[in-house]
């Protein structure tokens, strides 16, 4: 495995901000008017089989909104109801805002029992389309200070998100929202 991603950030380092949000149409709006950031590539519904949320099945359904600024991937959440969530938790707490850093990783399980050793716990875990599966961590401060989540390094991952990167180079700000596939 390379020691840098496609799209410019390291192995084991922070690849991805995340920020849970009310209204993502908005939100992207935001990022291209005011950040410069953008194309968006959105994935709607993002609800899969099997994935868990503090040990429990979770039925929390998201659409998801990816897109570069500079080297930095910034991934916009927007909750679709009302179960329970770590989204949910962190608007609870203290609003809508920074939600996440994403940790690049080339194997999520043995990241995930590396900062479990250091006190950190699962928190939500969910397969991805771009292969593998994600992990959420907390260390009880989650909702108040932001998760950690591991991302798994996939060959599929990889490609997409650079193909996201590649978009945003000298992008003339046509087409803000585009698919995710």
């Amino acid at each position: 495995m390379a020691n840098e991603l496609g799209y410019g950030q390291p192995m084991g380092g922070i690849a991805q901000t995340a920020f849970v949000v009310e209204d993502l149409r908005a939100a992207i709006d935001h990022w291209v008017t005011n950040c410069k950031a953008g194309p968006f590539f959105v994935l709607e519904h993002f609800l899969v089989p099997g994935q868990t949320y503090r040990g429990e099945e979770s039925r929390a359904d998201i659409t998801i909104a990816m897109g570069f600024a500079g080297h930095m991937l910034i991934e916009l959440i927007q909750p679709l109801d009302d179960n329970p969530s770590v989204y949910r938790e962190t608007i609870r707490h203290r609003g809508y805002g920074f939600h996440h850093f994403g940790m690049a990783c080339a194997d999520v399980n043995a990241a995930s029992r590396e900062y479990q050793a250091r006190g950190y716990q699962e928190a939500f875990r969910a397969a991805v389309p771009t292969g593998g599966e994600v992990v959420y961590l907390d260390n009880g401060s989650g909702p108040q200070w932001g998760f950690i989540e591991l991302l798994p390094v996939t060959r599929g991952m990889d490609e997409t998100f650079t193909r996201f990167w590649r978009a945003s180079l000298d992008w003339d700000g046509t087409e803000p929202v585009r698919s995710f596939i």
